[in-house]
């Protein structure tokens, strides 16, 4: 069994290319057009996407966000979240990046088998970056009115959260 794992990708590959063969397809030609295809888009979401993380940085390094943190943790003790988490739950919709290094942070701090840990890492792994995504899927069909994709996407955004936190409690207690 472990031949064929370790044949598979080389067997797509071959398969692929046999297939190709038999079709009469130019292969690298299909390859350069495609590469093409993908630096073109590239070149449309990168603006956004530099604008995106600019803007989170600079919250960051502010401190803006620790305030909202404060702000915001008598609600989040009314969610059964811990407001050390609040920090990780503003930055995962807008950077992936930053989020892991909040998280990380908090793992740092408080353990990894921590309940704050824990759930930290679940919700990393249970999120999205819904700006990030946004901004590269959209601005890659060039969608310009999103209505009401981005608030279906943060309310899924905070059911992941909450779920998060839930499921680390019932499964760690």
């Amino acid at each position: 069994m472990d031949l064929f794992f370790t044949m598979l990708v080389p067997l797509i590959i071959g398969g692929v290319a046999l297939y190709a063969a038999f079709r009469r397809v130019d292969v690298y030609a299909a390859l350069v057009r495609g590469a093409g295809a993908g630096l073109d888009t590239l070149l449309r979401i990168v603006p956004s996407l530099v604008g995106l993380l600019t803007a989170v940085y600079m919250l960051r390094a502010s401190g803006a966000l620790d305030l909202l943190a404060g702000l915001l943790a008598p609600v989040m003790g009314r969610l059964g979240l811990s407001p050390e988490l609040l920090p990780l739950m503003l930055v995962r919709p807008v950077s992936g990046s930053a989020a892991l290094g909040v998280g990380s942070e908090l793992i740092a701090t408080y353990g990894p088998d921590s309940a704050l840990g824990r759930t930290a890492a679940v919700m990393l792994g249970s999120t999205e970056t819904t700006f990030y995504t946004v901004a590269v899927y959209f601005g890659a069909v060039g969608v310009t009115k999103t209505r009401y994709a981005i608030p279906a996407a943060l309310c899924a955004d905070l059911t992941g959260f909450l779920a998060a936190a839930w499921a680390v409690r019932v499964c760690f207690g």
